[in-house]
């Protein structure tokens, strides 16, 4: 007979069982954080074990019951003094009792040093006593707890703001809680830790619904929404991320917040860029231009720079991208290198690294390189390691390195940003590295490595953020399946990479595929001249038009080798030329080789 049968009708023996159960962990789990509302994978919790722990609890002497009940309210862990100031009764008669509540499996001393501190044994038996206390009884304990703990450690609130968030919250200390919530929200933003942070700034909402509507409350309910849009970014929730700009739009319009208001316009920008819908992205962005220069608001200046940068990258207009992102540059020096402006990551180097990477489309490779290599220091020496910033910044110098040809070194900076978005949780970078990495190891020829990030990354980025920007992505699959020779998979991907950039109007990324088609054509057993050629001059063509002298370049050396293949030496000796000088010209070494190799054979 198994255990859970043995229980039924048998109260002492359940109560023995459950005790059991409990100390060999197999209820609560390896990090004691069972909830009776979801039993731990493979046991079938008696429906009575939360009243076997609740007896257990009634029938402890009336003192030793008020002081586990007042323990369960602080928390799993429970300071000595924090525990003495909300009973209130000598420390003598104190500690009698915890003895006798540790010696009833209750609790154990954790800590001496530098304060003591008792923990539950158990997180199940924290979450009954916590429950066998009177609602009213519970809310007034935990208002108790915010004045104890303002009180007892007021040179160390910083380290207490969580508890400090979650007693106010529960105990309906309205305005300390929206206080609080917010603190405890950015210090988790700062650390990365953005799910955290979400949760704080939402319960900061929920707080501030019971404050008087006044003009104060109004600032914070949009604040509030622009902390949740920088949080929810990292996670890739551009739904909610839209939700809460149009809510803070309203907010802002009555009564009439400029300020406020051309910061919600500057993060619909962004919100419409990241979805692909780029004329409203820079419909928006011109509105927050207008309040910008309207009222010398620098910061949203500087926001709607980059993202006017990083909406003509996507768009293919790489010139006009630059002109924005190069503006920021200039003007983030000295004491505003370091400066946020509000924003998840440090412009100074989120400018350099998007500049960075329309530079390099143009083929302003040393440029490029310079704005690279600065973004890569200023984030290592002012912002923390494991950061968004740093994130960026990584991206930015792999990008040049990987477009130069030089993959070997492209490779270690692609590697630590996959590792430092995974870790903190960035969801939308990490399918950025993902795809950037996958890309890096095919052309480097560990394509066994190469396809379980690609086809990942495009899944991740069709979770996150559809189908903007998909089209790249669909490239480097459709390139990476090309170099294995299965040419159909390759050209399937391609014609959809084609749609998707049509679609959305990302004319850079309708060059690339166009290369590639043309790349596909080429490599058919036999070669289907006709169509490569095509797709290398229409190709060329368009990157003529969109000033893309780094695609040009590989497009006309493509071009040369097909002129080889049909025996025109003339044709090849021309696009295999150019190709060189353009090669020669940005510095790119590793192509120049290929190409020059190219060009002996001609000869």
């Amino acid at each position: 007979m198994g255990l859970i049968e043995r229980t039924e009708g048998n109260p002492f023996f359940l109560e023995e069982s459950v005790r059991t159960l409990i100390e060999t962990q197999v209820l609560v789990g390896e990090r004691g954080a069972f909830r009776l509302s979801k039993p731990h994978v493979g046991i079938q919790v008696p429906p009575t074990v939360q009243a076997v722990l609740a007896a257990r609890i009634d029938r402890l002497p009336v003192e030793g019951k008020a002081l586990l009940q007042i323990a369960a309210v602080i928390g799993k862990d429970v300071p000595f003094a924090l525990l003495q100031a909300i009973a209130e009764v000598p420390e003598e008669q104190l500690r009698h009792s915890l003895v006798d509540l540790q010696a009833a499996d209750f609790f154990y001393e954790a800590q001496l040093f530098p304060e003591p501190e008792y923990t539950f044994k158990h997180a199940l038996t924290h979450e009954v006593a916590y429950g066998s206390v009177l609602h009213d009884r519970r809310r007034a304990l935990h208002a108790d707890i915010v004045e104890a703990i303002e009180r007892l450690y007021s040179d160390s609130l910083t380290d207490k703001i969580g508890h400090l968030a979650h007693h106010a919250f529960h105990g309906h200390v309205w305005d300390r809680a929206v206080t609080y919530l917010r603190q405890a929200g950015a210090k988790a933003a700062s650390a990365s830790a953005h799910r955290e942070a979400v949760a704080c700034f939402e319960q900061a909402l929920v707080a501030l619904q019971h404050l008087p509507q006044d003009t104060e409350t109004l600032e914070q309910a949009i604040d509030l929404r622009f902390h949740l849009r920088t949080s929810l970014i990292p996670l890739g929730e551009f739904k909610r991320i839209f939700e809460y700009l149009r809510q803070a739009e309203q907010l802002a319009k009555d009564p009439y917040d400029q300020g406020r208001l051309g910061r919600t316009y500057a993060y619909l920008t962004d919100y419409f860029r990241e979805i692909g819908e780029y004329d409203r992205a820079i419909e928006y962005g011109q509105r927050a231009v207008t309040i910008a220069e309207s009222y010398g608001d620098a910061g949203l200046q500087v926001a709607t720079n980059i993202y006017f940068g990083q909406v003509y990258h996507n768009m293919g207009q790489y010139r006009l991208g630059s002109n924005f992102l190069r503006s920021n540059v200039k003007s983030l020096s000295g004491g505003l290198i370091c400066e946020r402006f509000g924003l998840p990551y440090l412009p100074s180097v989120h400018s350099r690294t998007w500049l960075v990477w329309c530079l390099v489309e143009l083929g302003e490779l040393a440029e490029a390189a310079t704005a690279a290599e600065e973004g890569l220091r200023i984030a290592e020496a002012e912002d923390h390691p494991t950061s968004l910033t740093c994130a960026s910044a990584y991206s930015g110098l792999s990008r040049v390195l990987l477009r130069k040809g030089d993959v070997d070194r492209a490779i270690p900076f692609l590697e630590r940003g996959l590792q430092l978005t995974s870790v903190s949780n960035l969801r939308l970078w990490c399918a950025h590295f993902l795809g950037e990495l996958g890309y890096a190891y095919a052309l480097s020829g560990r394509l066994t490595e190469a396809f379980p990030l690609l086809r990942p990354a495009l899944e991740q980025w069709s979770v996150i953020r559809g189908t903007a920007g998909q089209s790249i992505r669909l490239v480097s699959l459709s390139e990476a399946y090309l170099l294995t020779g299965r040419i159909a998979e390759a050209l399937e991907l391609a014609d959809h990479a084609m749609d998707l950039a049509r679609n959305h109007n990302e004319r850079g990324n309708q060059a690339y595929v166009l290369r590639m088609l043309a790349e596909i054509a080429s490599h058919r057993d036999p070669p289907d001249i006709d169509n490569a050629e095509s797709g290398y001059r229409r190709a060329i063509g368009l990157t003529h038009e969109l000033e893309m002298r780094l695609l040009l370049a590989h497009c006309h050396l493509g071009l040369g080798k097909l002129h080889r293949w049909r025996a025109n030496r003339s044709g090849a000796d021309e696009h295999l030329t150019i190709a060189a000088a353009l090669f020669r010209a940005m510095q790119m070494p590793f192509c120049l080789q290929q190409t020059e190799a190219e060009l002996r054979r001609l000869r």
